[in-house]
């Protein structure tokens, strides 16, 4: 059965289940990942930023015989933000091959198509099954990244050390636990709008405006994923020369995410983009005592960026792509399929 469900009020019995799904599909599809925790489970995937959406669907087994509710198979949601709906699809490995995945994805594509979108997107992991599935559905490739890990465990911290301080004269670092601090926004915006990355996949969307930025780090907060920010700052200008950013979810915080790296574009071949980087390592080191890994998202064209995370000790693990398709399209095939 596949109903319309809302994690703001779901029981945490259903929230627990729905996380049993996950770990599972984890374990399944990327063994090396770290399973999720339940801590702000609900959060994760309750808020939003302001003028964006979730609409979530889960499939459930029958009840038990003692009345007791049916264990969450599937769970699909679409996030609708800008002219594209975002899709994320779970679906149990055991229930796998049974056509539950087509529905919840037909069950979403209706949804967007109502609601007026005109396309869907997906992340898609490489090496998984999720690639066949959506390319059986007609989706296209339309962006590759390599995802790279970091095993904290290998890191030569004496050398990262160096690396941290090896940044032209005139610059100087800082670190912000939980995010910049307000006087500091404007300039930070600045900088992440005067280098907006042509090669950044669409699906997982910066922000360049200084009330969205304040919006975003508020929205993670309340998500259970506590961001680290690492700025260059010029000091003749006192504007934001480079930043780095990784965040540690409470869901799994022995696997911090690294989010937007940048150099403003006047204030490049000063050794910056490797400082902030091994900077940042460094303080997480102390402020999580439990993060073991650090994973980073890459285009495959971005040779500068790839060359400065090998240096740091990251590997390579996987490519991680972005498809999207029509969402009429979509529709019909699933409904013709039927």
């Amino acid at each position: 059965m596949v109903r319309e469900w809302d994690p703001r009020t779901a029981s945490s019995a259903e929230i627990a289940s729905l996380l049993d799904t996950l770990n599972a599909v984890l374990a399944a599809d990327l063994p090396q990942d770290p399973p999720w925790r339940e801590s702000s489970m609900r959060e994760y995937l309750a808020e939003v930023m302001p003028g964006e959406r979730r609409i979530s669907w889960v499939a459930q087994a029958e009840p038990g015989a003692d009345g007791s509710p049916g264990a969450i198979l599937g769970h699909v949601h679409v996030l609708l933000l800008g002219d594209i709906g975002v899709l994320e699809v779970l679906v149990h490995p055991a229930e796998r091959r049974t056509g539950l995945g087509r529905d919840l994805v037909l069950t979403a594509a209706r949804r967007v198509y109502q609601e007026g979108f005109q396309s869907i997107g997906v992340e898609v992991v490489g090496d998984t099954p999720a690639v066949a599935f959506y390319e059986s559905l007609g989706f296209s490739k339309e962006y590759v990244e390599t995802r790279s890990v970091l095993d904290l465990s290998g890191v030569d911290w004496a050398e990262l050390s160096e690396m941290a301080t090896g940044i032209g004269a005139g610059y100087h670092l800082e670190f912000h636990p939980g995010g910049p601090p307000d006087e500091l926004i404007e300039a930070y915006a600045r900088a992440k709008a005067e280098v907006r990355d042509v090669e950044d996949g669409e699906l997982r969307p910066s922000s360049y405006d200084p009330q969205r930025l304040r919006d975003s780090l508020d929205c993670l907060h309340r998500r259970g994923m506590k961001p680290y920010i690492v700025l260059a700052l010029h000091e003749q200008t006192g504007e934001v020369a480079g930043l780095t950013e990784v965040v540690v979810p409470v869901q799994h915080p022995t696997r911090a995410d690294q989010y937007d790296t940048i150099v403003v574009q006047d204030h490049r071949g000063y050794g910056i983009d490797r400082a902030i980087k091994a900077r940042m390592l460094m303080e997480l080191r102390s402020a999580e005592a439990e993060l073991t890994e650090v994973q980073t998202w890459n285009a495959q064209a971005n040779e500068a960026m790839l060359k400065v995370n090998a240096e740091l000790g990251y590997r390579p693990d996987r490519e991680w792509c972005e498809y999207s398709i029509d969402v009429a399209e979509l529709v019909h095939r699933l409904d013709a399929g039927r």
